[in-house]
């Protein structure tokens, strides 16, 4: 049995951070100031990235490739279970041990300071789809990907994060100490220690684990980038109809269950990010083992009733359990059922 989830109830809460404004406008026409580092950077790492696809697949050894798959899931598990799950919501509380382990998850996937990444996240969940959301949808699908990160922000964005309250990730030694030294950590982490241990440990061919190496980076970058793309544009929507965010099962198959997003933008505090249980969920099986031996605590839910009753109000009638078709209850397997 999973632990005993901690009920929300609240509609909000100060790390809910629910959508402000749900009107869906076509966004203002603007001048894009392009990020030409950005570019150069995310530009370099996909044709490296291809090229060991095309021409080292068949090179590298077997240990290297279980090497990379591995670090695939622990950098999407500092993600997952680490950047977005507890550092951006809050969703359950993490004793010392986890945090740092899951700090250097995050460190193996090479993205921003914590406090830029949850700064962003916040914004883009509190103003989504609006011109201070930093990915809105609306500008098309590109956008939301990947031109955000080739672009200067919007000025409403950036004036939306100054006024979020950031005080529980600066108050914290372990993310200040991981931002203070971010770009030493990110190099060794990112990028030295996942080329070095194959050449190191079983004498793979050091162009040969860079490259394997960039797969795994740009990999899991995009992976991320598809939760703010693809499950923002494709698939239902049981849980509010009015929002662009949807379930994407695809999604949720390559992102450790990160791709149930319109639960996730109208139950931003769920530890579980779906009231599914579905297999397509291993950050949740994570976060309840951790739990189970006394690293995780209070994991936090909102109650079947208050899930019931926004997919009776808001939702597309898609939902497994309550949703209807034509007026036709929607039955669901008794597996599936939230608990």
């Amino acid at each position: 049995m999973p632990p005993t989830p901690q009920e929300v109830d609240e509609r909000f809460d100060v790390h809910a951070y629910v959508r402000a404004i749900k009107t869906h406008q076509k966004p203002a026409k603007k001048e894009y100031k392009l990020k030409k580092l950005n570019i150069f950077f995310v530009t370099a790492f996909h044709m490296l990235a291809l090229y060991g696809l095309f021409t080292k697949l068949t090179v590298a050894k077997w240990q290297t490739y279980a090497w990379t798959i591995f670090m695939i899931n622990l950098s999407g598990l500092g993600v997952s279970a680490g950047i977005h799950r507890y550092w951006s919501h809050r969703s359950y509380k993490a004793k010392l041990p986890l945090k740092i382990f899951l700090t250097t998850c995050y460190m193996l996937a090479g993205q921003l300071k914590i406090i830029h990444w949850v700064r962003d996240h916040r914004v883009h969940h509190k103003y989504s789809e609006t011109e201070a959301d930093p990915h809105d949808t609306r500008r098309g699908l590109f956008f939301a990907h990947l031109g955000w990160f080739m672009c200067e922000k919007s000025p409403q964005v950036s004036e939306k994060g100054r006024q979020l309250d950031l005080s529980d990730v600066l108050n914290d030694p372990v993310a200040a100490f991981h931002d203070k030294h971010f770009e030493l950590l990110r190099l060794i982490f990112c990028y030295i220690l996942p080329s070095d241990i194959p050449v190191y440990f079983w004498a793979e061919d050091a162009w040969v684990a860079f490259l394997a190496n960039c797969v795994r980076y740009v990999w899991v970058l995009n992976i991320t980038w598809s939760i703010n793309s693809f499950a923002h544009r494709m698939g239902p929507k049981p849980y509010d109809r009015e929002l662009m965010p949807s379930e994407n099962q695809y999604v949720s198959l390559v992102a450790l269950g990160e791709g149930w997003h319109n639960y996730h933008h109208v139950f931003p505090y769920d530890y579980r990010s779906s009231e599914m249980n579905h297999f397509l969920n291993p950050t949740k099986k994570f976060i309840e083992l951790m739990a189970k031996i006394g690293l995780a605590y209070d994991l936090r839910t909102p109650s079947d009733e208050l899930v019931r009753k926004r997919v009776l109000r808001t939702g597309d009638g898609s939902h497994e359990t309550w949703g209807t078709v034509d007026g036709v209850p929607v039955l669901a397997d008794c597996s599936e059922r939230g608990y």
